[in-house]
C-alpha cells in the first residue's frame, strides 16, 4: 500500500472543524533599541514643521492698495532771497584798528564814469514775438565772410584735385580709343581668301588620307578614340570651307 495515501475509513467520512494555524512571531530588528534611542537624543522641536501652533491671521487684515510704499518726508519751502548768516567769528579774531584812508571814492567814482568808454550792447536778434533773444554774432546774418581777402576763390586743394581728376581721365580715355583701335575689324584680300581656303582644303585633304588609313576592324579603345578625333577635325574643317566659300567678304580682328 502506498504510505502518502490515508487508508480507508468510515471516519474520514465526517467533516472535521478547520482549525486557524498559529500566527508564526513578528519579526523584531536587533537595532531597534539602539535607532530608537538615536532618535530621542538628537530630535529637535518644531526644526522642520514649523511651531505647533501658529496665530491664524485675521480677515480684517488684509493687503490694502498703497500700503507698502514708502512715504516721502513732507516739502519744505526754500526760498532764494532769505539772507545767509555770516559765520560766528572765533574767540582768538580781532578786527584791525586804526586803519583810515583819504581817498574820496565819491569823486574817484564819479571822474571812472565820466571818462570810461560807454559798454556797447551786444548785438542780438528776436526770431518770435514772444521774444527770444539769440546772439547774432554767431547766427550767420551778419555778411562778415565776404570782406576776406580770399572770399569767392577756388581753394587750392581743390584746383589741385581738379588737374589730378581731369589728367586720369585724359589717361583713361587714351587707353580706351588704344585697345578700339587694336581691335579693329580687318578685311581678307581675295588672295588672302583663295589662300586661307587652299590651306584648309590641303589639311582637310590630309586628315582624310590619315582617316583612311585607319583599319577597317576597331577592336581597341585607342582606335576608337583616333576614329573619333579625326571625325570630329575633318568635320570642322568642312564647316570652316563651307562658310569660307559661302562669304565672298571677310573682316577678322586684328591681334593684340
Amino acid at each position: 500500500m502506498d504510505p502518502t495515501c490515508p487508508s480507508e475509513s468510515i471516519y474520514n467520512l465526517i467533516p472535521n472543524d478547520w482549525k486557524e494555524p498559529p500566527q508564526p512571531p513578528r519579526y523584531i530588528s536587533v537595532f531597534k533599541t539602539a535607532v530608537k534611542e538615536d532618535m530621542q537624543k538628537f530630535k529637535t522641536a518644531m526644526k522642520t514643521m514649523g511651531p505647533p501652533k501658529v496665530e491664524v491671521p485675521s480677515p480684517k487684515d488684509f493687503l490694502k492698495k498703497r500700503s507698502k510704499e514708502k512715504t516721502l518726508p513732507p516739502k519744505k519751502i526754500f526760498d532764494r532771497n532769505k539772507p545767509k548768516k555770516p559765520p560766528v567769528p572765533l574767540r582768538t579774531d580781532h578786527p584791525v584798528m586804526g586803519l583810515q584812508s583819504e581817498k574820496n571814492f565819491i569823486s574817484t567814482n564819479a571822474a571812472d564814469v565820466i571818462m570810461g568808454v560807454a559798454k556797447k550792447p551786444k548785438p542780438i536778434y528776436v526770431d518770435k514775438r514772444t521774444g527770444d533773444k539769440h546772439d547774432l554774432e554767431t547766427s550767420g546774418l551778419v555778411p562778415k565772410y565776404i570782406n576776406k581777402k580770399d572770399y569767392g576763390v577756388t581753394p587750392e586743394y581743390i584746383c589741385k584735385r581738379n588737374e589730378e581728376v581731369k589728367k586720369a581721365q585724359e589717361e583713361y580715355d587714351n587707353y580706351i580709343q588704344e585697345k578700339l583701335r587694336k581691335a579693329a575689324m580687318k578685311r581678307l584680300s581675295d588672295d588672302e581668301r583663295e589662300a586661307v581656303l587652299q590651306g584648309l582644303k590641303k589639311n582637310w585633304e590630309e586628315v582624310h588620307k590619315e582617316f583612311q588609313s585607319l583599319s577597317v576592324f576597331i577592336d581597341s579603345i585607342p582606335k576608337k578614340i583616333r576614329k573619333q578625333k579625326l571625325e570630329e577635325e575633318m568635320k570642322q574643317l568642312e564647316h570652316d570651307i563651307g562658310v569660307i566659300e559661302k562669304h565672298k567678304i571677310i573682316y577678322i580682328a586684328n591681334k593684340q
